[in-house]
């Protein structure tokens, strides 16, 4: 099968992709395949390689011939043992940018309704781009570029989803897109209308995502975790891009981001800060929740200080059901997640995580003897 095929090959591909990574392979491209099989959605989606990476364009081949791959969930979810293999069949088709720019470009004008993302750690990185460029090197000119295209064909704005582990995702993406236009429009008639296109046409939305995708099947395909969740703030008029359990539409995303930060996060960096002190001879996660030199001072951190600070602004039972979810996360006995690697930049992960837990326990006249004993090394 050609991989150059006919852009209306993927007609029904309302979504366009932006990463071929294993993380939107096996969350975003699975919970849309999953809902797909359910008949709760009609939305298939057009992955774009856009990096450089020889790796990328040889998986953007594949995908492109194959459009199908496997995904193996692993773990526990609810009490339940999960170990299965499952067929996503969500992608329509895969381009790549530096190749297939045209049909690209075509799609989006035709075709697309919404815009999906997850670059590189440096993927709103600008630099010297420039969105005139006939492919733009960025991330952010690659948009910029497709919009105008969009907007010059007289057509209706998209919705942006970017899904980057970057707080305020959507709007930073934002701010990035209309300044390139703003940019790289100076003399052109319809500038003006262009950046009114993009800021009253097109919606924005912010998302958090959170699935642990732990390893890549070969030679196309991913192992993940059963929990997911694919959260995206509520925006008037946003397109969304499938009806899931796992994907939640809120009002606010400051409750899971909350949540994430200051349980799930603080409970790793915590278990990593006991298990340096205990010197536990423990590689994963899973094995150090077997140890009750370090699991019970977890918990005990856990329920004596940071939900009872928390609950000043979430209700305790939710905080306490996220908990569960987590500790029920860190016990999957199928997943190798390394203390050290949650080690690194450990200082800087102590003063993200917990810090701000001690100093909202401050304010309500809370002790915290656990969080202060490990903010002290």
């Amino acid at each position: 099968m050609s991989l150059s095929k006919p852009t209306n090959d993927f007609r029904d591909a309302g979504i366009v992709q932006f990463g071929t990574g294993r993380f939107l392979l096996a969350h975003v491209d699975t919970l849309v395949s999953e809902s797909l099989a359910n008949g709760d959605s009609d939305e298939r989606i057009l992955v774009v390689q856009s990096s450089t990476r020889e790796e990328g364009k040889r998986k953007a081949r594949l995908l492109a011939e194959r459009r199908r791959y496997p995904v193996r969930i692993r773990g526990r979810r609810d009490g339940e043992a999960i170990d299965r293999e499952q067929t996503v069949d969500s992608v329509a088709g895969c381009l790549i940018a530096a190749e297939q720019w045209d049909a690209l470009e075509r799609h989006v004008i035709e075709h697309a309704r919404i815009i999906v993302s997850n670059t590189a750690d440096n993927g709103y990185e600008v630099g010297d781009d420039s969105s005139l460029a006939t492919v733009p090197a960025s991330f952010p000119g690659k948009l910029t570029h497709l919009l105008r295209a969009r907007f010059e064909a007289g057509n209706d704005g998209l919705t942006i989803l970017p899904c980057e582990l970057i707080e305020h995702n959507a709007s930073r993406l934002q701010s990035l897109v209309t300044a390139m236009a703003r940019r790289d429009g100076v003399g052109t008639h319809d500038s003006e209308a262009f950046l009114e296109w993009l800021d009253n046409r097109c919606v924005w939305a912010d998302t958090l995502v959170d699935r642990i995708v732990s390893e890549p099947l070969e030679p196309l395909g991913a192992i993940a975790e059963p929990y997911a969740l694919w959260a995206i703030a509520r925006q008037p008029g946003m397109a969304i891009p499938c009806t899931h359990s796992d994907v939640e539409i809120v009002d606010d995303l400051g409750p899971q981001a909350m949540c994430k930060l200051h349980i799930l996060n603080l409970a790793h960096t915590y278990l990593v800060d006991r298990w340096q002190r205990e010197g536990r001879p423990v590689e994963f996660v899973r094995e150090a929740m077997e140890h009750s030199a370090l699991v019970d001072p977890l918990h005990a951190v856990l329920e004596d200080e940071v939900l009872p600070t928390l609950a000043t602004e979430l209700p305790m039972a939710r905080l306490q059901r996220y908990l569960a979810v987590t500790l029920e996360r860190f016990a999957n006995p199928f997943l190798d997640h390394r203390l050290a690697d949650i080690a690194q930049n450990h200082a800087a992960k102590r003063q993200r995580r917990l810090q701000p837990v001690v100093d909202k326990a401050r304010l309500q006249g809370r002790a915290t003897p656990r969080l202060d004993d490990a903010l002290s090394q």
